[in-house]
C-alpha cells in the first residue's frame, strides 16, 4: 500500500534516503557496511544482493535465458536484452538537454555530456593528466611504461596500444 503512498518510514542514517520497505532499507545499508551476504559456491564472488548472485551463477551455468525475437541471440539478463532490442527498433530514449543528440545507452549520454561540461574525471596518478574517458586513460598510461603488447607481424615493430598498430597497418 505504501506503494500509492508514497510513504517511506525507513530511513538511512548515513545518507538521505528513505524507503517504503524495510528490506530495500537493509539492502541499501550493505553499500555503507560492505557487507555481501550471498555467497557463490563456484568462484566464492560476494554479492550484496541475491538476484546479483542470481545472474552472476549464469556466467558458470552459460545459461541465456532471454532470447531476441528478431535475430535470436541469447542473453543472460533481461535489461541486456531490452538494450539489444533498441539495435533493432533505432530507439534512442537518452536525450541531451544542451544538443539534443539521443543515445540508446545511459552510459553513452553520461560520456557525452561531458563534452559540454568539459568535465575529464579519469586522472593518471603519474602526469596528473585527465581524459574523459577510462579507456582513454588507460590508453594514456602505455606511455608511462616500456610495455607495447601489440605486435605487427609484417615488420615485427612493437606498439602500446591497438589504436597505433591498426594505424600502422
Amino acid at each position: 500500500m505504501r506503494t500509492h503512498t508514497g510513504e517511506k518510514p525507513y530511513k538511512c542514517t548515513t545518507r538521505n534516503k528513505s524507503f517504503s520497505r524495510s528490506e530495500h532499507l537493509i539492502q541499501h545499508v550493505r553499500i555503507h557496511t560492505g557487507e555481501k551476504p550471498f555467497k557463490c559456491e563456484v568462484c566464492k564472488c560476494s554479492f550484496r544482493h541475491k538476484t546479483t548472485l542470481v545472474i552472476h551463477m549464469r556466467t558458470h551455468t552459460a545459461e541465456k535465458p532471454f532470447k531476441c525475437e528478431v535475430c535470436k541471440r541469447t542473453f543472460n539478463q533481461k535489461n541486456t536484452l531490452t538494450r539489444h532490442m533498441r539495435t533493432h527498433t533505432g530507439e534512442k530514449p537518452y536525450k541531451c538537454t544542451t544538443c539534443n543528440k539521443s543515445f540508446s545507452r545511459n552510459e553513452l549520454l553520461i560520456q557525452h555530456v561531458r563534452i559540454h561540461t568539459g568535465e575529464k574525471p579519469f586522472k593518471c596518478e603519474v602526469c596528473k593528466c585527465s581524459f574523459r574517458h577510462k579507456k582513454t586513460l588507460v590508453i594514456h598510461m602505455g606511455t608511462h611504461t616500456a610495455e607495447k603488447p601489440f605486435k605487427f607481424d609484417v615488420c615485427k615493430r612493437t606498439f602500446n596500444h591497438q589504436i597505433s598498430e591498426n594505424s600502422h597497418r
